[in-house]
C-alpha cells in the first residue's frame, strides 16, 4: 500500500487541528493507517533558539489565544527586513530537512502521512506582496517534496481571529492574502469557509477524488500517531 502525502495550511484559527482530527477519525473507520506529524515538532531546526528569540527579543506572548483568554503574538506580524532575511535563511535549513522527514516518513509508514501545517505556512507569513520575496518562496518551491494532496483552509479573518485571538485584525488579511498567493504557486486544494460539518465533507470529497487511482487500499490496521 502506496503512502499519501497529505498536509492542511491556514491562518491561526481556520480550524486546522479540527478538521485534521475529523479526517483521521475517517480514515481509521476506513481501516486506512494515519501517520501525523506537526511541521514546528518534526521539521523546523533549532526550536528552542527561536522560540527563545521570540519571547525575549520580540517580546511575543508564546500562548495560544482563546477567546477567554487573548494572546499578543509579536513574531510573524514582525516584518523588519533584518528579521525576513533571518527567517529567510532558516526556511532554506528548514526545506533540507523537510526532504529528509518525508522521505524517511514515506519509506518507513505506509497509509496516509498527515502534516499539521507545512512550508507552505512559514513562507505565507512572509510579506508575499514583494516581488523579491515571492522570487524567493518560488525558488525554495521547487525543491520542497510536493505532497499528494495539500488543503489549504480558508477563513474570514475576523471569524479566525475571534476564535483565535494572538494577532492583530490588519495582519490577519494580509496573512489571508499571502496563503492565497502561496496556493497559486504551490497547487494547494482551496477549501473555503464554512460551517466545520460542510468543510469536512468537502476534505473526505477532495481525498476520495485525490486518491481514487492511488494503490491506496483500506486495510484494518491500529493508527500510527508521531
Amino acid at each position: 500500500m502506496k503512502s499519501v502525502l497529505i498536509t492542511f495550511s491556514g491562518i491561526d484559527g481556520a480550524g486546522k487541528s479540527t478538521q485534521i482530527e475529523k479526517l483521521r477519525g475517517y480514515l481509521v473507520e476506513q481501516g486506512i493507517p494515519v501517520h501525523e506529524l506537526i511541521f514546528w515538532d518534526n521539521v523546523v531546526l533549532w526550536r528552542g533558539a527561536r522560540s527563545g528569540f521570540s519571547r525575549r527579543v520580540l517580546q511575543s506572548d508564546g500562548a495560544v489565544g482563546t477567546p477567554e483568554r487573548p494572546a499578543e503574538r509579536k513574531d510573524k506580524n514582525t516584518q523588519t527586513w533584518p528579521l525576513l532575511a533571518g527567517r529567510s535563511i532558516l526556511h532554506l535549513f528548514d526545506v533540507l530537512n523537510l526532504r529528509r522527514v518525508v522521505r524517511r516518513a514515506r519509506g518507513e509508514r505506509a497509509g496516509v502521512i498527515i502534516f499539521d501545517r507545512y512550508i507552505y505556512d512559514q513562507l505565507a507569513a512572509l510579506p508575499m506582496n514583494n516581488w523579491l520575496v515571492r522570487a524567493y518562496a518560488k525558488l525554495l518551491l521547487r525543491v520542497v517534496p510536493k505532497p499528494d494532496l495539500s488543503y489549504l483552509l480558508d477563513a474570514i479573518p475576523e471569524v479566525a481571529r475571534a476564535r483565535k485571538p494572538e494577532y492583530p485584525l490588519d495582519f490577519m488579511h494580509k496573512y489571508r492574502e499571502s496563503y492565497l498567493e502561496i496556493r497559486k504557486m504551490a497547487g494547494m486544494e482551496l477549501i473555503a469557509a464554512a460551517e466545520r460539518e460542510d468543510v469536512h465533507l468537502a476534505i473526505v470529497d477532495r481525498f476520495a477524488k485525490s486518491t481514487a487511482s492511488n494503490t491506496l487500499r483500506p486495510q484494518m490496521s491500529s493508527t500510527v500517531t508521531a
